[in-house]
């Protein structure tokens, strides 16, 4: 080997390069550590430029600044997205770099339309189910409330929408939707009235059940007058149920219906059969 000019020369080639190499990862190491390229600031944003409601700027960075672990170049920015992510209200974030010793954090915030379940959760416009104090919502009071299965946030928000709409043609806005673990459906409204709407049997189920109850309901009203109705079964293929503390039980509603005998007309004067006792009929009526 020691004899052989090309593989000497190889050989001093490589480990030149490697020296080279070396030094450099060294030198780009050691200027990276120095104190100029320390994280300086983080910069929170809204992503929209929408004026952040409930996400703090400042409190949010001071707060999530002392977990960031590097500098500028070291960083882990997926790290610093995910912790920025845990902050309430937030439902998404993204990290860039910027020279030379800035990071810039733009977030998305959580948009509330109603609670979740029973354990203070919070639904957002986006069917996202998050956590949050919902004493900062702008009228907590009147959060529509929801609850199903876990999975189904989506599709009970989409099924909100829609019977929103079905129900304004009569002047009554949903307050509460649930979906049980059977996945029936039921809907309180604004005005008491808690409607079972059941199992979706096919897409239109639903559909017809909400609009055939849509249908009735003045009758329904105009006959009930000022009583309220408190709960309405639409399970039924083609009727309803309905329960209402203004519909009262006759008392005498448990005896037998008697039959009585209507009295015989009297024969005018002058017929043929005058004189004779009119003969009994056996019609009977039905006392109500």
């Amino acid at each position: 080997m020691w004899h052989d000019v090309r593989a000497l020369n190889a050989t001093a080639s490589f480990l030149t390069a490697v020296t080279v190499l070396a030094s450099l990862v060294t030198g780009l190491w050691w200027l990276s550590q120095r104190p100029m390229f320390a994280l300086g600031s983080v910069t929170v944003e809204s992503m929209y430029a929408i004026d952040l409601k409930h996400v703090n700027a400042l409190t949010v960075r001071n707060g999530v600044i002392g977990k960031i672990r590097g500098n500028f170049f070291t960083a882990d920015l997926d790290q610093v997205r995910t912790t920025f992510e845990t902050v309430p209200w937030v439902r998404r974030a993204t990290v860039r770099r910027e020279w030379p010793n800035a990071l810039v954090v733009e977030v998305e915030e959580h948009e509330a339309i109603g609670t979740w379940g029973d354990e203070g959760r919070l639904l957002s416009v986006k069917g996202d189910v998050f956590t949050a104090n919902i004493a900062e919502t702008e009228d907590e009071l009147a959060l529509p409330a929801f609850e199903g299965p876990v999975g189904s946030e989506k599709d009970v928000l989409k099924r909100f929408g829609e019977l929103r709409t079905a129900f304004a043609g009569v002047q009554l806005v949903p307050q509460a939707l649930s979906l049980s673990n059977r996945y029936a459906w039921t809907v309180k409204l604004d005005n008491g009235m808690s409607v079972e709407l059941g199992r979706e049997q096919d897409r239109n189920t639903l559909k017809k059940r909400v609009q055939r109850l849509v249908g009735v309901y003045p009758q329904l009203v105009a006959r009930l007058q000022e009583g309220r109705i408190d709960t309405i079964d639409m399970r039924y293929p083609t009727g309803l149920a309905l329960s209402s503390a203004s519909l009262t039980v006759p008392a005498d509603a448990s005896k037998p219906v008697k039959a009585v005998k209507k009295k015989p007309e009297p024969k005018p004067h002058g017929a043929a059969n005058a004189g004779k006792p009119a003969a009994p009929q056996n019609k009977t009526t039905k006392q109500i």
